[in-house]
């Protein structure tokens, strides 16, 4: 069966670290023999608490971690120090948490897992990706997407947009991998003077050691892809696997399974194959610009 988070029950927090402790606990739970029902009445709760704690899926109560290594049969101090100090950071606010009132309740894993990934890889077909966007870019494409938000929700959501490129800066920045259709960048948004600033902002962002900016053109005529945006979050946690986040209107899905991870991988993969190489991104980038 496909794993997809339940965007209704998932918290705020370091995403990563839950997916983390969750997986943990479920490798001492196994290792020990004992079923999630007898897990969940230790706790005094349920087998579904003990399913959603392992998937990453809620937060976790000190005490019920506690407990849990107690019943599991971890006894040494060390180990359990260190599990319980990442429940401490898991359960630490986000910055994010400032933007509530913007944010979609099933979006607001996808910040955490941004956060903490060390990779994220997406392939886009209609728009600039939000990470890579200019402050006016951004603003047009939120506008024409909540066209009944008043001007100051508009500018909350600018700002989040914002807020969010800072995994790029340094000292730690992000690895971003991107391939961009090259109907994103013809698609014009906000008028010639947003959609060139739009475009130059592209090309230095293309010369960041950090981020890889591919375009699939229309001259290459290839057919692989078929679907909508994907994107790809790698994390150096040993033991936290790759998760795919597929949005849709009004809600997303996010994918853990490795046999369902893989299929995106490899299509990501196929997409960078056909796009243009990397050294070639900026002439293209120009040629558009020239258009315009």
């Amino acid at each position: 069966m496909t794993e997809i988070f339940d965007s209704d029950s998932l918290q705020s927090g370091p995403t990563a670290l839950r997916l983390l402790i969750g997986a943990q606990l479920r490798r001492l739970r196994e290792s020990s023999g004992i079923t999630r029902e007898d897990a969940g009445y230790a706790i005094r709760s349920s087998h579904s608490k003990i399913s959603r704690m392992e998937s990453g899926r809620t937060s976790f109560k000190r005490r019920d971690v506690a407990d849990l290594l107690t019943l599991y049969g971890v006894s040494d101090d060390a180990e359990r120090a260190s599990l319980l100090a990442l429940v401490a950071q898991a359960n630490a606010p986000s910055w994010w948490s400032d933007y509530r009132d913007v944010i979609p309740d099933w979006f607001e894993p996808y910040l955490g897992l941004e956060h903490d990934a060390a990779l994220i890889r997406t392939y886009e077909v209609q728009f600039v990706p939000g990470l890579l966007q200019t402050e006016d870019y951004a603003r047009a494409v939120i506008a024409q997407g909540h066209e009944h938000d008043s001007p100051e929700k508009i500018e909350r959501r600018v700002a989040l947009r914002m807020r969010r490129q800072e995994i790029l800066n340094p000292p730690t920045p992000r690895k971003l991998w991107v391939v961009l259709d090259e109907g994103a960048l013809r698609r014009r948004v906000g008028g010639e003077a947003i959609m060139r600033a739009q475009l130059e902002h592209l090309a230095r962002m293309a010369g960041q050691p950090h981020i890889t900016l591919q375009i699939v053109p229309f001259a290459s005529g290839s057919t692989i892809g078929g679907v909508g945006p994907v994107t790809m979050l790698r994390f150096t946690q040993q033991g936290l696997n790759d998760v795919v986040y597929l949005e849709h209107l009004t809600g997303a899905q996010y994918l853990t399974k490795e046999s369902d991870v893989r299929h995106y991988r490899r299509l990501l993969d196929e997409l960078g194959v056909h796009a243009s190489p990397p050294a070639g991104t900026p002439a293209l980038l120009d040629q558009i610009i020239e258009r315009l």
